[in-house]
């Protein structure tokens, strides 16, 4: 089933530099590549709002009706960490005059909302153990 959404990005207000714990930035990368569409809708309910992750960036919507982008994460720099289990830059980018207000519980509520997903998904491929046959000398 494919299912088809129209975003609006209202003009840049403000961005600014930020972090994303590594566990969350691979969980997402993790469900996003189970996916087939390119994209995964992820709820928040707490907020009421959806984010919408692809390959490039996050975007976070108002789920009462609106298709204004309130909130984007973009430029992502995996490849500057040294392991996978640091943080992930990235930056955030406001499109509304709540934004600022939005973000201050957005990570956290991302983060669960991440985790719910990945309770609620079973993983798509199947895995076999394949017995190792030697030789005894």
């Amino acid at each position: 089933m494919i299912v088809e959404e129209t975003f609006y990005r209202p003009a840049e207000i403000a961005r600014e530099a930020r972090t994303l714990p590594a566990g969350v930035y691979n969980l997402a990368h993790t469900l996003l590549a189970r996916t087939s569409g390119g994209c995964l809708f992820v709820p928040i309910r707490a907020m009421q709002f959806l984010a919408v992750i692809d390959r490039d960036e996050i975007i976070f919507v108002d789920r009462e009706g609106r298709r204004l982008i309130e909130v984007a994460w973009q430029r992502f720099r995996p490849g500057a960490r040294h392991a996978l289990d640091e943080p992930v830059g990235y930056e955030t980018v406001y499109y509304s005059d709540r934004s600022r207000e939005i973000m201050k519980r957005l990570q956290a509520e991302f983060s669960k909302a991440l985790r719910d997903l990945q309770d609620r998904t079973t993983p798509s491929a199947s895995a076999r153990i394949l017995p190792l046959h030697r030789d005894e000398p």
